[in-house]
């Protein structure tokens, strides 16, 4: 294997996911290996200046990697900001790189398994992203270890310069080539609110530099790969972000095995993208389960 890509880690006040975050990685074999980066975004408001030096204190005692360097911000960026400067950056000095946020709680074979894909899938153009999530799906024996799909899931994943190169930030340009069809398309025949997202995005309403990635990677037709069984325990369904609410929708056991099998063609696979579809479509429970969420979110709310 060729040297690992380096690990951009993006945190900002939560001192407890962050720190689970670390650890899981440093649990990796390969992590020893790995130059991490942690890109530490300043305080939007004086009530998070506690949480964001604790934040600062801790992860200026992590070590297990091969070198660790941090980026601190003095002004808040937000997110989204954060995080499309600093995979910028990683992708322009060393051509490939991972990414994780300050609630993802990692399998210890997820550091292996990303680089192995991009190493795997260097020099194919249609192959746009590698993910290490996945949603909680009903799994069949006759389902794949991975397989290929449109959609670049943003919960720990990896990509290249070629690929990140076409991002493209500019929502009016990303929208402007969308037609009805793929539309459809795009939203898993509207199962998925994808293009909610993006007129949320366009109105203000939102800042999710992860739709506008996925627009990007859907218009110039690529591909992400992902797993089946996920690699990543997203621990920030809690209430406790910025952008996150309390939520068990997408709550999954992470894989303990390592990924051994690979695609033998780089195309959809359709099996995987009816079950994803099919997640989307039931993923709001029934009447009353809608019913139970919705009054949850306002009494949150009020």
């Amino acid at each position: 294997m060729n040297a690992p890509a380096p690990i951009a880690l993006f945190v900002y006040n939560r001192p407890y996911h962050t720190q689970k975050t670390v650890e899981s990685l440093q649990a990796n074999q390969l992590a020893k290996d790995s130059d991490l980066f942690i890109f530490a975004d300043g305080a939007k408001a004086e009530k998070d200046q506690k949480a964001v030096q604790q934040v600062a204190d801790y992860i200026a005692t992590v070590d297990g990697f091969k070198s660790v360097t941090i980026v601190k911000q003095h002004k808040n960026l937000g997110l989204a900001s954060s995080i499309i400067k600093g995979v910028t950056y990683l992708s322009d000095n060393f051509g490939k790189f991972l990414v994780f946020e300050d609630d993802l709680v990692c399998s210890p074979h997820t550091l292996s398994y990303l680089n192995d894909a991009l190493q795997r899938y260097e020099n194919d153009e249609r192959v746009f992203h590698i993910c290490a999530s996945m949603h909680p799906l009903k799994v069949t024996e006759a389902m794949p270890q991975t397989f290929f799909y449109r959609t670049p899931h943003s919960c720990g994943w990896a990509s290249w310069k070629r690929a990140w190169d076409k991002f493209n930030p500019d929502i009016d340009d990303l929208m402007s080539q969308f037609d009805a069809q793929k539309i459809n398309d795009f939203t898993f025949d509207g199962k998925m609110n994808f293009w909610k997202q993006m007129n949320a995005f366009k109105a203000g309403k939102n800042s999710s530099w992860a739709i506008r990635w996925y627009a990007s990677v859907f218009l110039n037709k690529g591909l992400a790969l992902n797993v089946t069984h996920s690699l990543i325990q997203n621990i920030g369904h809690d209430g406790s972000g910025v952008h996150s609410d309390v939520e068990s929708t997408y709550d999954v056991e992470i894989y303990p095995h390592p990924i051994t099998q690979y695609p033998t063609e780089v195309a959809e696979n359709q099996m995987m993208y009816r079950a994803v579809r099919q997640f989307y479509a039931t993923r709001k429970g029934n009447l009353w389960q809608r019913g139970v969420k919705f009054l949850r979110k306002m009494l949150k709310a009020s």
